[in-house]
């Protein structure tokens, strides 16, 4: 033993370990730079986008879940963005329209994007919506109210100058409050609407708004402002059920596939597609306002759209909605 540890190496074969062990070296270095660089790269990529979590409030033990948005908009969906974004230039430039906003969430990948989400519009019937949720929140607070009656025996002054008509509630009729909400959403009928709305308790509408983290409305005000993002809101709490129960949901669902307007979201998809759907008309004789917000079943693979519009005609601004639904469909379609 002490014989071979006493031998000398040749200098040639100590030259040629130091290059073996300095090759190692930097192989080893390199990979494990690498991997951290990889680590980094990932984490950077992750942490690019955050969630914000929106959670209900007002229990002493519990804090249910409503919402989760990514704060970047969905890959998948930029195209779509791009090619709407077109049509709404061509309709500004060609045709008339002031102004358009669009809110597209596609829920089989749980992605979204918008168009001009920052202007405000008047929802008109679209508020019929946060109406409806509501007086099932009411029901769920004290059960048997949509079974009471209400009369119409006194004629509202209501806006006569609407350009959708359908059914309406008849004078000197009594109505169960589950029938006057069939008429306001599948009908948008206005008189079952101010009859709903005399008998409304404020504070429920007005807790509506403050959990979705909205500006509670003004009961006696006239005009109220929605962006496309805010007003969508509504749509998604009924979707996901998480802000009535499972029950409720479904029955305000099931109301909203019933609406008959067909003049907008409808032209935009095959026919026989299921959907529920609400439109909305406002504005002036000089700015009319037409929107429509609807969650569309895609081969049982639901999106949400909100398009909002202002322009000079009704015909023209639906004929826009059919576009940009078109497009939409068409394209989230091709992603299946």
């Amino acid at each position: 033993m002490n014989n071979l540890l006493s031998k000398k190496l040749p200098v040639s074969y100590i030259g040629i370990l130091l290059i073996i062990s300095c090759v190692l070296t930097y192989i080893i270095t390199n990979k494990i730079n690498k991997g951290e660089t990889n680590n980094y790269s990932d984490e950077s990529t992750i942490n690019a986008c955050n969630y914000n979590v929106k959670r209900l409030g007002g229990f002493n033990f519990i804090k249910p879940l409503m919402f989760v948005d990514d704060e970047c908009e969905g890959d998948n969906l930029a195209a779509t963005k791009q090619e709407v974004t077109n049509i709404i230039n061509n309709y500004k430039s060609m045709q008339g329209v002031l102004d358009a906003s669009v809110y597209i969430r596609d829920y089989n990948k749980s992605s979204w994007t918008s168009i001009n989400e920052d202007i405000q519009y008047e929802p008109g019937s679209l508020f019929k919506v946060p109406i409806l949720i509501a007086y099932l929140k009411m029901d769920e607070l004290k059960p048997g109210t949509l079974d009471n009656e209400l009369d119409f025996n006194t004629p509202f002054a209501i806006d006569k100058n609407v350009a959708y008509k359908s059914k309406s509630i008849q004078l000197g009729h009594k109505y169960k409050i589950r029938e006057l909400l069939r008429y306001m959403i599948q009908y948008s009928d206005n008189n079952a609407t101010a009859l709903l709305n005399n008998n409304l308790k404020p504070e429920v509408l007005q807790r509506l708004f403050s959990d979705l983290n909205l500006e509670v409305p003004n009961i006696k005000a006239k005009h109220y402002y929605f962006t496309v993002r805010q007003y969508s809101l509504f749509m998604r709490a009924l979707y996901n059920a998480s802000y009535l129960s499972i029950e409720k949901s479904e029955f305000a669902a099931e109301l909203l596939s019933k609406c008959e307007f067909n003049e907008g979201v409808v032209n935009g998809i095959p026919k026989d597609t299921k959907l529920i759907h609400k439109f909305g008309e406002s504005g002036t004789p000089a700015e009319k306002q037409l929107h429509e917000s609807a969650i569309i079943y895609l081969n049982n693979n639901p999106f949400l759209i909100t398009i909002m519009t202002k322009g000079k005609d009704n015909k023209t601004l639906s004929k826009l909605i059919g576009e940009i639904t078109v497009v939409t469909y068409r394209n989230l379609a091709a992603q299946q």
